[in-house]
């Protein structure tokens, strides 16, 4: 085609347009064009090239996490596209910006069942709500690419673009003249300021200021928020929780931080919930309703920039919509000071309590390592400018409970579709996009197993053109998929199912070194802190693999948690001597638990 300006080199002159430094995805001949026009332009963007589009999804949702700009991600018609569903919900539930723009059969073709014909608009109808198009001319497909990222900008969603691959092969449009039917679009966007009405803070700060025993609960939308956070905290003397999400981004070192809530939260955040008057939610949509406060025990204030989630999770009298940051700020003013009531004390003492019990767990005697004790082991280690990534799985509950996040130190997970396999992709991106700082990756061996496995491969691909090497990716091995097992226990009241449960081994620590990483493989306690030390001074990426226990139980905070120990022990009693172990170590937890109260 010689020197001849095609869509497709339209397209890769949007995404520079769109400050776009790199996109994810697996080639296929749907993109063919747009792949040679990538090439052409030599790098920029770059193409990163994943094991399988879910992981080149993954990474793209990743990416749009850790820098908080628009992901982006290709793909084929047909399975690549279907591959793709998984990290677009992942960016959908998660409420982060992504863009997809995927190959699809000539148009002369479609209708008739060819190969790879898929209904493509029909299939992403759902996961990209907001916006998916399909180019039907040249002309369309700058406009089209422009609402695309401006729509998942504007909304935080996943949206598609669709080339069928003879729109790709057209030649490029001349600009576009003045006339009915033409749009001509630019590639902008700029987030807007977004400010409660003057009478809705002080309605607001009214409830607020009538509270006695006030608790924040504090999601993701308070990313830029954290010194308003411990500002407004500290003037209400209040205790703070984070969703899941919401982790990152509180000081958990401050002495009213009562750490993660819900069925993986801590003992704290349970005593602060349980025990307010009055709640704030700050940028949280977390689902975990039955850990809120009980409907009608606390009066509520939420602030949202969506103002679709208020009063979403919890009856709020008053609601509102904006930038978590700037409305604290103008809260702040209006709050009388409420600093040294005794309900401050009493989640100070609440939240030591719990550090005393997350230590005490941690030292608990396991079979053969206690995976509580790996993830604790990091925290004094975890370098201040370091990025951190966590899978789905038991491996969650550790990170929420034991591993504390230095200030300016980001960590993300799928939260609310909660996909296993997410780490590697997570981290992939991550230092993709942060060369110069450390990554860890947090995952269990069932997610290893799922994705892990093959994304290694790309970080031995890739790590040696990073800044900073260090890459460590840190795998409890159990041989359980322990958090279903659990679950099992205790929703259903039922045994372990070992045809469902037991993983098959494999030699992590020997693979990465297969691969030329390190490898690090740990089974017994004494040799957890050395491991870290090693790994975080290496000069190649490590995979550490610490054999752990699955039958350290993944019990709730109390009173959730004591509610749940009969169909726990149900569960355990029907496995006979095999549940023996995770019965005492059960009850181990129980007591525990119980004398923190």
């Amino acid at each position: 085609m010689g020197a001849e300006r095609l869509v497709a080199d339209v397209v890769v002159e949007r995404l520079r347009a769109w400050g776009v430094d790199r996109l994810f995805g697996y080639s296929g001949d749907g993109i063919n064009t747009l792949l040679g026009a990538l090439r052409r332009a030599g790098g920029e963007p770059a193409f990163v090239q994943a094991r399988h589009e879910e992981n080149a999804a993954l990474m793209a949702v990743g990416h749009a996490k850790y820098t908080g700009r628009v992901g982006v991600v290709t793909s084929t018609q047909g399975p690549g596209a279907v591959h793709l569903l998984n990290g677009l919900y992942d960016a959908k539930l998660d409420s982060v910006p992504v863009v997809a723009i995927v190959g699809q059969q000539e148009q002369t073709v479609l209708g008739s069942q060819y190969q790879q014909e898929i209904d493509l608009l029909g299939l992403v109808k759902d996961v990209a709500a907001q916006f998916a198009q399909t180019a039907s001319t040249a002309e369309q497909v700058p406009m089209l690419l422009d609402r695309a990222f401006r729509t998942a900008l504007a909304t935080r969603s996943p949206c598609v673009v669709i080339l069928p691959h003879d729109v790709q092969r057209l030649p490029a449009p001349d600009p576009l003249p003045q006339q009915h039917g033409v749009l001509v679009t630019a590639p902008e966007w700029r987030r807007p300021r977004v400010l409660p009405r003057e009478e809705d803070l002080r309605e607001a700060a009214g409830v607020l200021a009538a509270g006695e025993r006030v608790a924040l609960l504090v999601g993701q939308g308070a990313r830029h928020a954290r010194e308003q956070v411990t500002a407004v905290a500290e003037r209400l003397g209040a205790g703070v929780v984070t969703s899941l999400l919401g982790k990152p981004w509180v000081d958990e070192s401050l002495p009213y931080a009562a750490g993660t809530m819900g069925h993986l939260g801590t003992t704290a955040s349970g005593h602060v919930l349980g025990g307010c008057d009055t709640l704030l939610i700050v940028g949280s949509n977390d689902p975990w309703t039955e850990f809120y406060p009980p409907p009608g025990q606390a009066r509520a204030v939420q602030v949202d920039l969506d103002g679709r989630h208020l009063g979403n999770r919890y009856p709020v009298e008053v609601g509102l919509t904006g930038d978590a940051a700037e409305t604290l700020d103008a809260l702040l003013p209006l709050l009388p000071d409420r600093s040294g009531r005794p309900w401050q004390r009493e989640v100070e003492t609440a939240v030591a309590d719990w550090h005393r019990l997350a230590a005490e767990r941690a030292a608990l005697p396991a079979r053969p390592v206690n995976p509580e004790l790996v993830v604790r082991e990091l925290s004094d280690r975890l370098p201040a400018d370091a990025q951190v990534s966590v899978d789905v799985g038991s491996v969650v509950y550790w990170y929420a409970r034991h591993l504390r996040l230095p200030p300016g130190v980001p960590a993300h997970l799928s939260s609310t579709l909660a996909s296993m396999g997410s780490a590697l992709p997570y981290g992939i991106a991550a230092k993709l996009a942060a060369p110069d700082r450390p990554l860890v990756a947090l995952l269990g061996d069932g997610a290893m197993q799922m994705n892990g496995v093959a994304e290694l491969i790309t970080v031995s691909r890739l790590w040696r053109r990073w800044a900073d090497p260090r890459f460590v990716v840190c795998v409890l091995s159990n041989g359980d998929l322990a958090e279903v097992t659990w679950e099992q226990r205790e929703m259903e009241g039922d045994p372990r199912f070992d045809d469902s449960q037991s993983l098959p081994a494999f030699p992590y620590a020997a693979y990465a070194e297969l691969l030329g990483l390190g490898g690090i493989r740990v089974d017994e306690p004494g040799q957890v802190a050395d491991a870290w030390d090693r790994a975080l001074a290496a000069d190649r990426p490590v995979l550490i693999e610490a054999v752990v226990d699955p039958d350290v139980p993944l019990l709730p905070p109390f009173p959730a948690g004591e509610a749940k120990l009969a169909s726990f022990r149900r569960g355990l009693d029907q496995e006979g001597a095999a549940g023996e172990h995770a019965r005492e170590l059960l009850d181990a937890h129980a007591e525990q638990e119980s004398g923190s109260g």
